[in-house]
């Protein structure tokens, strides 16, 4: 077991990458049972810094100090040795293995001349019975929502027996009841280890940290006591700008039927029914909002309205034409747009570059193409204008779009998306991962699509979104809508009573 770490700091680190500087002689520090909350816009440096933290990436420049004495981590495995872990917000797990099988990849001393998976199943539930984390040893991980990843991913590195926990956007993919029980896991680790809290939400931010460290492309521009700034304060510091918040201020709904979902049985990877006689109708110039703790069908409803995944019964009607079934080739062509939740898996190439990615869907269209050759200065000049309106933060539009931050990769699938203009849009956690302020243009771009006359389904667990930008709000349970309400009607505790599957009358 590594020494207690009664303090991390890094003096000076510097990170240069092709055409970009990442990290700008950064300097900070964390002590004993304290929580530093690191924030800052998308591609401000954030993760790169805990990159370097970690040995996954070398600074070119500065050094990092445990207990004031100076240490070289060349990989992860020096990091862990010397005790610190982090959950990354791209999460670090082999979808075709178990979460058993996850977990003993990281523990070096259940490997002997075999692996000891009963000692590793132990220690899993030994960990889960501590901290509340509930997670099934035997459940595939391409089988699990992101929520329930997440949680797998903390279970991990705290099962390495780490002293220092570097969180990156810990709770963009938990429901707010889930991130209450979060932060209250966090301060009570705090009494055992010393934690970095990456976030783009204040309210939490302000909630679990001591003390609060601003980056701002690349260099620290603020440090100081979480307590004596107000989240507004905070927001203004990160963006240079107050943040306003976006409302929906049009309550009308009187559109025709865009989607029409009547019956819908859909099967999760596991086998059981995600969707169970799931019905829900949406209209034009309408923002449907969709409520629920993740993994009670969201992502197989997304899937199906969009051809990803089979239909076992039920029908699905878009613009008066049954979709049950259809290619997605052939949905996108009649007009439907998704953003989906795996960004880097369903929402981009990874391999590919941004400019290329910004086309995916389009590449056919005359802008594009003539006899299915590119016209490559129309994509570039396409491109570049969507890179500006976005503020996708890249060295160049040639760069691989996998190599971006989660916010910029976000920011990519949602300007290919939005600016096809689709008739209807399917948006799963749109702004997961992003800066307020990119959250903020992020809800106008939806609101203006609205008030074209549009449709819109929008999957979020952010009550506070979706209570602001949606019409109307369906809460999801098991599969089933617990009941549809308009915003005028929702409130924070009615729908968290709703999303945890207690009916009204009871």
């Amino acid at each position: 077991m590594s020494e207690f770490i009664k303090e991390l700091r890094v003096e000076h680190i510097t990170k240069r990458f092709p055409g970009i500087l990442a990290s700008d002689d950064i300097s900070l520090s964390v002590g004993e049972h304290e929580i530093l909350a690191l924030v800052g816009e998308n591609g401000a440096g954030k993760t790169t810094l805990m990159n370097i933290i970690m040995g996954l990436y070398q600074q070119d420049e500065g050094h990092i100090y445990i207990n004031d004495k100076e240490v070289h981590f060349k990989t992860p495995n020096d990091a862990f040795s010397a005790g610190i872990g982090m959950v990354h917000q791209q999460y670090m797990l082999v979808p075709n293995m178990t979460v058993l099988e996850n977990v003993a990849l990281g523990l070096k001393d259940c490997w002997k001349k075999t692996v000891d998976l009963n000692m590793v199943e132990e220690r899993i539930k030994l960990i889960s019975e501590k901290y509340g984390l509930v997670v099934d040893p035997k459940a595939y991980i391409w089988q699990l929502s992101v929520g329930e990843q997440q949680r797998v991913e903390l279970v991990k590195t705290l099962c390495q027996g780490v002293r220092f926990l570097i969180l990156d956007e810990p709770t963009s993919a938990l429901t707010p009841q889930e991130t209450d029980e979060l932060i209250l896991l966090l301060r009570k680790m705090s009494n055992e280890l010393s934690i970095i809290f990456i976030s783009h939400k204040l309210n939490e931010v302000k909630a679990i940290s001591h003390k609060v460290c601003i980056l701002r492309h690349g260099k620290v521009v603020f440090e100081g006591n979480t307590s004596d700034y107000s989240s507004k304060e905070i927001a203004a510091l990160m963006t240079g700008h107050e943040i306003e918040i976006t409302e929906n201020t049009d309550d009308s709904t009187t559109g025709d039927t865009a989607l029409e979902i009547s019956d819908l049985c859909v099967k999760s990877d596991r086998g059981f029914l995600a969707l169970d006689n799931f019905s829900l109708a949406v209209k034009f110039g309408e923002i449907m909002g969709i409520s629920g703790v993740s993994g009670n069908g969201q992502k197989e409803l997304a899937e199906a309205i969009n051809g990803l995944r089979k239909v076992e019964s039920g029908s699905i009607i878009f613009k008066n034409k049954n979709i049950t079934g259809k290619s997605p080739f052939d949905i996108i062509n009649l007009g439907m747009g998704y953003i989906p939740e795996e960004r880097n898996i369903e929402g981009i190439v990874p391999s590919m570059s941004i400019k290329d990615n910004i086309i995916l869907k389009d590449s056919e269209k005359n802008m594009f193409s003539n006899k299915h050759i590119l016209k490559n200065k129309s994509i570039e000049e396409y491109t570049e204008k969507m890179v500006k309106q976005f503020d996708i933060r890249t060295p160049s539009i040639q760069t691989a779009a996998g190599s971006l931050s989660g916010g910029n990769i976000q920011k990519v699938i949602l300007a290919r998306e939005i600016n096809r203009n689709p008739d209807f849009l399917v948006c799963v956690y749109p702004i997961r991962g992003l800066d307020m302020g990119a959250a903020e243009f992020v809800h106008k771009q939806l609101l203006d699509l609205k008030y074209k006359g549009k449709g819109i389904l929008l999957i979020s667990e952010e009550l506070e979104e979706i209570m602001n930008i949606c019409d109307r709000i369906a809460v999801i349970f098991k599969g089933k809508i617990q009941k549809v309400l308009s915003r005028k009607e929702a409130t924070t505790s009615r729908l968290g009573v709703l999303m945890a599957g207690v009916s009204e009358d009871d």
